[in-house]
């Protein structure tokens, strides 16, 4: 009992600390010793953009279509991704015009599919394919892994995040040797090296 008050106060801390910083971040691993806290390249106030992009997107999505096809919206410093299925071009048209046209969107990349809904069973791999994804990222050791934004539709994995063509490159690599994964899409923002260390300044 003493111990896991130990660990429960220490979780505490650590979540108090991130939050006292000013930068939001993921604490990663079941163990206080292989705890990794990974910081968001985004700042704070673009992730609650992106947050409210989001419930936005539920609104417009049932106003274009309905509950005609299965449609995720991800985010990522206000760049939209659309995966998903939809019945007709028509519909696929009409969803990335209505998620244009929500304030702070700067682009969209419209990847929804012409085609019946995945079955549950295929979104559970889904789900089941990011988290190994995600591992992989984080075993690496060589990759910031709270710098990548991973979804997955289908079996294709799409990339998101500020990265440079290094960890693009990287990222991209080790994505694609994750058993199951059909294919990996990039869509990042690329930055430069420089700018990278520009940026790891300004969160200091």
């Amino acid at each position: 009992m003493k111990d896991k008050t130990t660990l429960l106060r220490l979780c505490a801390g650590v979540l108090a600390a991130v939050i006292l910083s000013g930068c939001a971040a993921l604490v990663v691993g079941g163990a206080v010793g292989t705890a990794l806290v990974v910081t968001d390249r985004r700042t704070a106030g673009t992730q609650l953009e992106d947050q409210n992009i989001e419930l936005k997107a539920l609104t417009r999505i049932r106003e274009s279509v309905g509950d005609r096809g299965h449609i995720n919206t991800t985010s990522y410093n206000r760049l939209v991704l659309l995966t998903g299925e939809v019945q007709s071009e028509a519909d696929r048209s009409a969803v990335e015009q209505s998620i244009g046209r929500i304030e702070g969107v700067r682009s969209v990349v419209n990847e929804l599919a012409v085609m019946g809904a995945s079955s549950m069973t295929a979104r559970s791999n889904d789900t089941i394919l990011t988290s190994k994804v995600k591992a992989s990222f984080i075993d690496a050791k060589d990759l910031q892994a709270g710098a990548v934004k991973v979804v997955t539709e289908r079996g294709v994995v799409y990339l998101m995040g500020r990265v440079t063509e290094r960890e693009a490159n990287r990222a991209t690599d080790l994505a694609r040797g994750v058993s199951g994964v059909q294919k990996v899409v990039k869509v990042f923002e690329m930055l430069t090296e420089a700018e990278l260390a520009t940026l790891g300044e300004q969160k200091k």
